[in-house]
């Protein structure tokens, strides 16, 4: 039935077997090691062989978004555990200090497991999120890995044993009985890791129960998921491609709209033949692509970046939607960049591009409230602000409200801001800590 692809994964047991590895100093083989033992690292052949340009590592943006770089972690806590390890300490003493990082890095940001997890019938339900009223996020079990790591990724505590950190759905499905009761649900959003890892017969076992009549609420599926970047081939030549083809045409021709949230970072990640091939047969199901990825330090912190990435995703069919600020969790200090400087970036860019690339929104931070736009920086009232508002919010009713912070070159995060023209808090703030009291 003609030439499969198999895919090889790398990881820190076995990352020096690639042989370009060859050719980097044994500090840079060490420090992946080190980092490795803190943050998950997992790569596999398509990115070593047809997205990373060897010539140019360190400093090639796919080897900084998928290799652990020894600025992730602060010297303190690289140099503990790159002692423990010379030193040649156990296993287990090696793990317990690297969960002692890994506390420090704030693995569950924005309530994520405090707010964002619904109840029925006085339970936590295991598996999905319910932040925003219309969009209920599924975390199928066997989609909580991926078929590489993001060094960037917010939801690295998925990938590693911490505080059960991962977010998995369990056997009961009683998340489809809460689904099924909340009609105001239009949208699921299937989550991870990647659900693209998952075999054909496991992605219709979470997929199909929505295209029966008592989900006619549900229009819409979405799939967020980095495997057209990292394993393009799971639509062309894997053993599964063609039914993989035909359950999105199932899907499409039930009446619902099926959304591919694509995760594209750089511009690198759709230049091969093998993604623009997947692009081609995906588009031709019916299925539609969106792109997001946050704008982050070493991969693509440049306006021409993210104008020249855009541009060609429009031109291949894909709609762009999201640039995020990075979330305060993990390697953030190695990739953030101010608020001030993501904006200015997505400006140059925004306004170097037509208008069917214009659908794309940011820099927008997924906070704790909901996310929350850098529409621009001004000055009102002889006071220098940055212009805020609401895309999503916990309270529908925030949205599209404008509000102001006061200016700072330095801000990261949401939490960094404070509100403009002498205020107190901001105007979601008191109704906020509410929400938080009814956990």
């Amino acid at each position: 039935m003609g030439l499969h692809k198999r895919i090889r994964f790398y990881s820190l047991r076995n990352f020096e077997l690639i042989p370009q590895i060859r050719s980097l100093s044994s500090e840079a083989k060490f420090s992946i090691k080190a980092v490795s033992r803190v943050l998950p690292f997992r790569t596999n052949n398509y990115i070593v062989n047809e997205l990373i340009d060897w010539n140019a590592v360190p400093n090639d943006p796919i080897f900084q978004l998928t290799f652990p770089q020894r600025g992730m972690l602060e010297e303190k806590q690289y140099a503990a555990i790159a002692d423990s390890i010379l030193r040649g300490e156990s296993q287990n003493t090696i793990n317990q200090l690297a969960d002692t990082i890994r506390f420090e890095l704030n693995p569950h940001p924005a309530g994520q497991k405090e707010l964002n997890v619904p109840n029925m019938d006085n339970t936590p339900l295991q598996g999905i999120q319910h932040k925003y009223k219309e969009t209920c996020l599924v975390f199928p079990s066997a989609g909580q890995t991926c078929h590489a790591y993001c060094t960037y990724c917010f939801r690295w505590a998925q990938f590693i044993r911490v505080d059960n950190g991962k977010f998995s759905t369990v056997r009961t499905k009683r998340y489809l009985k809460y689904i099924e009761e909340h009609k105001e649900i239009t949208d699921v959003l299937f989550t991870g890791g990647d659900p693209m890892i998952m075999t054909v017969a496991k992605l219709k076992d979470y997929i199909l129960p929505f295209l029966q009549p008592e989900f006619e609420h549900v229009n819409s599926i979405r799939i967020g998921t980095k495997v057209l970047s990292f394993w393009p081939y799971k639509f062309t030549i894997d053993k599964e491609s063609s039914e993989l083809l035909q359950f999105f045409e199932e899907i499409v021709n039930s009446g619902k709209h099926l959304a591919i949230m694509a995760h594209f970072s750089h511009g690198n990640e759709l230049k091969t033949n093998a993604v623009r091939s997947a692009i081609e047969k995906i588009r031709g199901t019916g299925a539609e692509i969106r792109s997001q990825a946050p704008i982050v330090k070493h991969i693509n912190n440049e306006a021409a970046v993210w104008a020249e990435m855009w541009k060609e995703q429009v031109r291949l069919g894909i709609i762009p939607y999201y640039m995020f600020v990075e979330r305060n969790t993990g390697a953030k200090n190695y990739f953030e960049i101010p608020l001030a400087e993501a904006f200015r970036i997505f400006k140059k860019a925004y306004s170097s591009i037509s208008g069917l690339a214009r659908t794309v929104k940011g820099p927008s931070m997924s906070a704790l409230p909901g996310k929350v736009n850098v529409d621009g920086i001004s000055e009102v009232n002889g006071e220098k602000v940055f212009v805020l508002n609401f895309i999503q919010a916990r309270n529908p009713d925030w949205v599209k409200i404008p509000f102001f912070a006061e200016y700072d070159e330095n801000a990261t995060w949401l939490t960094d801001l404070k509100p403009a023209f002498g205020k107190k808090k901001f105007f979601y703030e008191d109704e906020l800590e509410e929400m938080k009291k009814r956990i």
